[in-house]
């Protein structure tokens, strides 16, 4: 069960079944990409994923999952991937909350969310090997990229879980937090970001998905970087910052 709610112009995305950890069933995946879809229509500036419970995801609902029958390709290939790619290229920020098990699909949707503040007493890894599967969502490609191949085979073969904190230290995720502080932390910075320059905020994640899955290199970057420059001189937003900036003000920022 996915819930929805629209403050402030934060979309507040909750995955609300605590009974299986907020394991994602078929259905579920549907719910989350048309949430998404809902805060893109409301013009949501910032988007904040979180789960109820004592887990954010613990993975794919296989509670019912006859593995002689399953479509396990038609649940990876035709839904969790588009599902994915529509978070990470959302046009505006994004923040994920992640406590208890963050695992399998769990992990992807922090994978395409671009903050993601954990509780330090949270568990990443891939225990799937006790199931005869292997890690997808994604993990693969995090774990190689910011652990290397030894550390992300050891993780795989031991099945060991890393705690949140181990995670951040590591350069997972964003940060770490005690887990009472955690949902306030990643509250603020999701209104704080709704109240920024969106447009700007917007090339960012475009200019750092570009380095990240094209491998551009310093000179290339760069020249990506000064074409958003140039474009985004014409926004209100940026002739705000400069007009607030020299009558010595806080910018009002619309995001457009």
């Amino acid at each position: 069960m996915i819930d929805y709610r629209f403050d402030e112009s934060v979309a507040e995305i909750v995955l609300n079944a605590p009974s299986r950890r907020n394991a994602l069933g078929l259905n579920d995946l549907h719910e989350l990409a048309a949430a998404y879809d809902r805060a893109e229509a409301d013009g949501a500036r910032a988007v904040l994923l979180r789960g109820e419970g004592p887990s954010f995801c613990a993975g794919r609902d296989i509670s019912g999952v006859d593995p002689a029958t399953d479509d396990v390709g038609g649940y990876l290939d035709d839904m969790l991937t588009p599902l994915l790619r529509r978070m990470a290229m959302f046009p505006a920020p994004t923040f994920g909350v992640a406590h208890g098990a963050c695992l399998g699909v769990g992990l992807g949707l922090l994978i395409a969310t671009d903050v993601v503040y954990v509780a330090d007493t949270a568990k990443i890894g891939s225990p799937f090997g006790a199931l005869g599967a292997t890690l997808d969502s994604g993990g693969h490609a995090l774990f190689v990229e910011r652990l290397g191949a030894h550390a992300t085979l050891d993780l795989i073969y031991t099945g060991r879980l890393m705690s949140g904190a181990e995670a951040v230290r590591a350069g997972l995720f964003s940060r770490a937090f005690p887990a009472d502080e955690l949902p306030d932390a990643a509250s603020s910075a999701a209104l704080s970001a709704a109240a920024g320059p969106t447009q700007a905020f917007g090339v960012s994640k475009r200019i750092v998905s570009a380095i990240r899955d094209e491998r551009l290199g310093l000179w290339d970057a760069m020249a990506l970087e000064n074409r958003a420059q140039a474009a985004l001189a014409a926004t209100d937003d940026y002739r705000e910052g400069f007009a607030a900036f020299q009558a010595k003000r806080r910018p009002e920022f619309t995001g457009r």
